[in-house]
């Protein structure tokens, strides 16, 4: 008995692991492949997967140190203890440094094991219970068990002076480990990560996003329409109308809850958790329902409700309309998500599905997306009143086959006083500065990123056409614009449809001015106290993050950084929609976004952004309950001042 133990239990577990591993493949296979084909993925993306771990996913990892070191420490000890226990238990190499190695694997698994029953005795309430609770249990048992065996069978122990019944517990142990961690993938265990999660990073349906360490792709990739025709929808309207890479990804969370701590609506209590949304769509791909799952539920909506299989309706099988209503887009999910999966593009491919498909659309929605077919803007303004803003300034309107070097885009805050303010002063502090610059003419259409995040995409090819025809018509050098969501349009989403364009935000232009020597600072204003809102679409979704801090470097003395700030910034409220579907939650997201803000006991809040403008000022004239507010400004009235303008 304590000779099979310790020489012949670990071959056979060892078989029946393998065994195990392979049939849980093989499942999985068969349950990503209820998606669609992607025929754009090579096989070959397999041999990526060692530097897209080591250095694309690393580095999202490293931001947290402790669970960095963790995933080292549990997984690199897991994956060399079974490399070498192949010649060891398989081919009989009973060399001694083979031995010592087995076990120095195994004593880093203990470690990683250790590391993550603290993480989780901490009881984050972002981590998911249940099964995963079992995690460190698996991989102390798999160390233990394992690690003893291996110093028996070297020599370096004496199984001889170690009674049977310790035995018999280490091979119980090893016997537990191996099993949840081999079966994962059969069993729907969180061992299936093993698989998912490095299959994942060989076919992420954003290859983009590997080309170098931190590289964004964060554009919304156009409808293929053919594909559409031959799924019956533009969108998303069950499960396995997703790619099966994207349904690989979703099976490749870790229930981590990063997401939903980062996610804006989740904070308001809006019927929106990222997590429990991926989950749910890996219930739909598992033919279940949600009972199993054991983390945060979406708010106001309880387990128990929803299930279904790849086919059922996502809405509202497995998910209730108002979820998918809630995002934002601000990518706050994506942005901390160590797994690298695209939650807003899931989002957007259902919401394709209820506006075009079923036509399922808040009311506020539908009335803007009427407005936009109708005016070509949001508000219904009328398109002659486009330019009224810069009249009196005497800024050139441009015509058909003129020149300018600078191209300066208004967009929808041409219809808006206090937004006609930030542009007027953008014009003016461009005229101090010799800029020879030109607005388009009342052709100008909506830019079309509303539309496209509310899933109108053919009402966004509708604006996208009008816009690039009328850039056509024009020659120039470079395009100015003071809102983030044209800035993102035109310079990554544009492309696809043929849109080549050099764009500066205003924040990046003013600061070139200034550091050009173009305009100049007549003194720093110290008068008053600064913070600064990085806004989604400038920040998370073009890594803008320096540029408006360098620039108000150069033009105040006193900023203070609000903790939630950078890429890690809290969204307004207004992006995708969400101004405009206005799910309601128990808090408000520029009401939170305010009190960081106001955390920050400064007296002005700088914002670089129309819309970020129009939430966060209007909490400042709405919400008497907060208390005492920073008066909300854009950057280009502080450099404004700054200059003596």
């Amino acid at each position: 008995m304590q000779g099979f133990l310790v020489n012949q239990l670990p071959l056979l577990l060892l078989g029946i692991a393998l065994l195990g591993f392979t049939a849980g493949v093989i499942k999985r296979i068969g349950l990503w492949r209820q998606g669609r084909h992607d025929q754009a993925l090579k096989l070959s993306n397999i041999f990526f997967i060692p530097k897209r771990y080591l250095v694309d996913l690393h580095h999202i990892v490293a931001r947290d140190t402790y669970i960095a070191n963790t995933h080292i420490a549990a997984a690199g000890g897991v994956v060399a203890s079974v490399l070498l226990m192949i010649p060891i238990y398989g081919f009989g190499l009973t060399n001694f440094y083979l031995y010592m190695a087995l076990f120095l694997a195994t004593f880093s698994a203990f470690i990683g094991g250790i590391f993550v029953w603290r993480r989780r005795s901490g009881r984050p309430s972002r981590l998911s219970r249940g099964k995963w609770n079992g995690v460190p249990i698996a991989l102390l048992s798999f160390s233990i068990g394992f690690g003893f065996l291996t110093l028996f069978q070297s020599g370096y122990i004496n199984a001889n002076s170690v009674s049977i019944i310790s035995i018999v517990v280490l091979s119980a142990l090893a016997t537990l480990g191996i099993f949840e961690i081999a079966g994962g993938g059969l069993l729907n265990r969180p061992f299936k990560h093993l698989l998912s999660g490095s299959l994942h990073l060989a076919f992420h349906p954003r290859q983009a996003r590997f080309k170098s360490k931190g590289a964004l792709s964060t554009d919304l990739k156009p409808v293929d329409w053919e594909v559409a025709k031959e799924i019956g929808t533009p969108g998303v309207k069950s499960v396995k109308d997703f790619a099966w890479n994207r349904l690989l990804s979703f099976d490749a969370c870790i229930e981590c809850g990063k997401c939903e701590t980062a996610c804006p609506a989740f904070a308001a209590e809006q019927p929106l958790n990222p997590k429990k949304l991926i989950q749910d769509f890996v219930a739909g791909m598992e033919n279940r329902n949600d009972l199993a799952y054991a983390g945060s539920p979406t708010p106001g909506i309880p387990l128990g409700e929803h299930g279904g299989n790849s086919s059922s309706p996502i809405i509202s099988d497995l998910v209730e309309e108002d979820t998918i209503w809630s995002c934002t887009s601000c990518r706050a999910c994506v942005q901390e998500c160590p797994m690298m999966i695209e939650h807003v593009d899931a989002i957007i491919d259902v919401r394709r599905d209820l506006t075009m498909r079923r036509g399922n659309i808040p009311e506020t929605t539908a009335e803007a997306l009427e407005n936009l077919r109708q005016t070509d803007n949001i508000g219904g303004n009328d398109p002659k009143q486009r330019a009224n803003w810069s009249l009196d300034l005497g800024v050139a309107m441009l015509k058909d086959g003129e020149k300018t070097d600078v191209l300066f885009w208004p967009g929808e805050a041409a219809f808006e006083l206090k937004h006609q303010k930030t542009l007027r002063l953008v014009a003016q502090l461009m005229q101090k500065a010799g800029i020879e610059f030109a607005i388009p003419d009342l052709r100008e259409a909506d830019i079309g990123d509303f539309a496209r995040r509310v899933g109108e995409e053919v009402l966004f090819e509708t604006m996208v056409k009008k816009n690039m025809d009328l850039l056509s018509n024009y020659t120039f050098n470079k395009i100015v614009t003071a809102d983030p969501h044209v800035y993102h349009s035109l310079k990554n989403e544009y492309s696809s449809y043929g849109g080549d364009y050099q764009i500066f935000h205003h924040t990046e232009f003013l600061l070139q001015m200034l550091e050009e020597g173009k305009i100049s600072v007549k003194e720093k204003i110290s008068d008053r106290t600064y913070t600064y809102h990085d806004p989604c679409y400038l920040g998370r979704y073009n890594s803008v993050v320096d540029a408006p801090r360098a620039l108000l470097a150069m033009t105040v003395e006193n900023i203070t950084e609000m903790d939630k700030s950078g890429m890690n910034s809290r969204c307004c409220g207004w992006g995708g929609g969400a101004a405009f579907s206005d799910i309601p939650g128990k808090r408000r997201i520029p009401d939170m976004r305010m009190e960081d803000a106001q955390q920050t006991k400064v007296d002005t809040l700088v914002v670089s952004c129309p819309n970020c403008m129009t939430m966060l000022d209007g909490v400042v004239a709405t919400s008497e309950s907060l208390g005492p507010l920073p008066e909300v400004v854009d950057i280009a009235e502080v450099t404004a001042r700054a200059v003596a303008l």
